[in-house]
């Protein structure tokens, strides 16, 4: 039961990365005319790539398939989703968790077209992007039968699955949609730091379920990948603040909360 209580919160608080920490650290970032507009995102794709999950893409990322490259639909609709994982915690609460990463994953390419792409394109490529990016991805590396599992690739919480796609897909969005308007020579600060400081420390809480929760249970592991989460953040914040004081003479708060999250 501890193993369970332990995986319900730590899906909680990734959650709470997408909505609101995600959201809000975008929506400080941009021009203030487009807050919502990034929130909506956020928000529309939190419904989407759930009902996406508990539909189809659960199936193809963890089914047991036969060619190592995607899962195969013997678990759509959650069929046959019952009993316990080998860490005693119901696979309803496995299939939650994973969720919660299929959710931010595609949140995160928010960052590459905030601003300059319409509600119903974000739509399009979030769903066709979960269905040949996300969910093949997942059954590579975390499935049983996945091809880069069978090459020995060990990914806690996501490095590969989820931020090395999504990183590559962000930057390859931004190259196709092109630069924006006026830039370099007009620059367009973040219009709320204070939006962004308080997304950012959503994010920084949430990560320990993200990290943490990946060791599947509430164990020493699980201990031990907080605790190196936590220093890691709270050393990357401390050395941009420095940087940013060399470089510019001044700290400020969008620079931390950016140390933190890289």
């Amino acid at each position: 039961t501890g193993n369970t209580a332990w995986m319900i919160t730590a899906t909680v608080l990734v959650l709470m990365m997408t909505l609101p920490g995600l959201a809000l650290f975008y929506g400080g970032l941009v021009r203030s005319k487009n807050v919502l507009s990034v929130l909506m995102h956020c928000y529309a794709i939190t419904a989407l790539a759930s009902i996406m999950w508990v539909v189809f893409l659960y199936s193809f990322a963890f089914d047991s398939g036969d060619s190592g490259w995607l899962g195969g639909l013997s678990n759509v609709f959650l069929n046959g989703v019952e009993g316990n994982n080998s860490n005693g915690v119901p696979n309803t609460v496995f299939v939650m968790f994973q969720m919660t990463f299929a959710i931010i994953t595609p949140g995160l390419i928010v960052g590459a077209f905030v601003e300059r792409m319409k509600f119903v394109a974000v739509m399009v490529f979030t769903a066709l992007w979960l269905t040949l990016v996300y969910a093949p991805a997942v059954y590579w590396v975390w499935a049983d039968g996945g091809i880069m599992l069978g090459w020995g690739a060990i990914d806690l919480a996501g490095g590969i699955v989820v931020h090395a796609t999504a990183g590559v897909s962000a930057l390859v969005l931004a190259k196709m949609i092109g630069p924006r308007r006026g830039f370099p020579k007009q620059l367009q600060p973040p219009h709320s730091p204070g939006l962004v400081m308080i997304g950012a420390s959503l994010l920084w809480v949430g990560w320990f379920g993200f990290n943490a929760g990946s060791q599947g249970g509430a164990s020493g592991a699980a201990g031990m990948t907080m605790l190196v989460t936590h220093i890691s953040a709270a050393t990357a914040a401390l050395v941009w603040c420095l940087v940013e004081r060399i470089q510019t003479g001044k700290t400020g708060v969008v620079g931390i909360a950016t140390g933190m999250v890289a």
